[in-house]
């Protein structure tokens, strides 16, 4: 009975062991170029144009902007070559300002204007060539006015400042050749065919119970005495 208690229970523990179902895909990464400093086969040439935006806004406006100040852009379109990234989206990109002028008396309005100084990509930093710029809207017309009726007011009137938004399209080139080497195919993935649960084994049929054998002759009649 206990070979049968045995057997029973691992019946049992089997039936309700978890199944395996595996269906792995293995998605393969997205081929990005890495910069290399030799001349290689692969060059982005200089002139390439990049769309930038700026990442900061910019303004004439409290008369805090300074000439030599660095400003913040970033990369606004990936830079592809044969189909591989080279200068990542969101690639951060410092400029410069050049000239400020806050705006004035006599109508005289503010100006902004930037360069672009270089990208950093793919732990490289690349040289670009590029301007920015904005100008205020100028009070001239306020001024002949204030002029002709009081000639004090004109020196009052004052034009608009300069501003540059959040966001602002900015156009550069590439100030240098840019080598690249290219990452290795990925093999396509292959899917594991899936590995069907198993199916429980019916539990064995209990032995049957041991009859007794009897030892006695059922042809003999016993007859009990007196």
């Amino acid at each position: 009975m206990k070979s049968v208690s045995s057997a029973i229970l691992g019946a049992i523990a089997f039936a309700c062991a978890p199944s395996v179902l595996a269906q792995v895909t293995t998605v393969p990464a997205a081929p990005v170029a890495t910069i290399i400093a030799t001349p290689g086969g692969n060059i982005l040439r200089a002139g390439s144009q990049l769309s930038l935006r700026t990442a900061e806004p910019l303004t004439t406006e409290g008369k805090k902007l300074r000439i030599g100040q660095r400003v913040q852009l970033e990369v606004a379109e990936a830079v592809m070559l044969n189909g591989q990234t080279v200068i990542p989206l969101g690639s951060p990109v410092v400029g410069e300002i050049t000239d400020v002028r806050n705006k004035g008396m006599w109508g005289k309005s503010g100006r902004i204007n930037g360069r672009v100084l270089y990208v950093r990509a793919n732990g490289t930093q690349i040289r670009l060539t590029g301007s920015f710029d904005d100008k205020g809207v100028t009070g001239t017309a306020g001024v002949v006015a204030a002029i002709a009726f009081v000639p004090v007011a004109g020196f009052f009137t004052t034009g608009t400042s300069a501003k540059i938004p959040l966001g602002a399209p900015v156009s550069a080139f590439l100030d240098e050749d840019i080598s690249v080497a290219f990452a290795p195919s990925a093999a396509p993935a292959t899917p594991v065919a899936a590995v069907p649960a198993a199916t429980p084994a019916a539990a064995p049929a209990p032995a049957p119970a041991p009859t007794k054998t009897s030892l006695v002759d059922p042809s003999l009649e016993i007859k009990a005495t007196n």
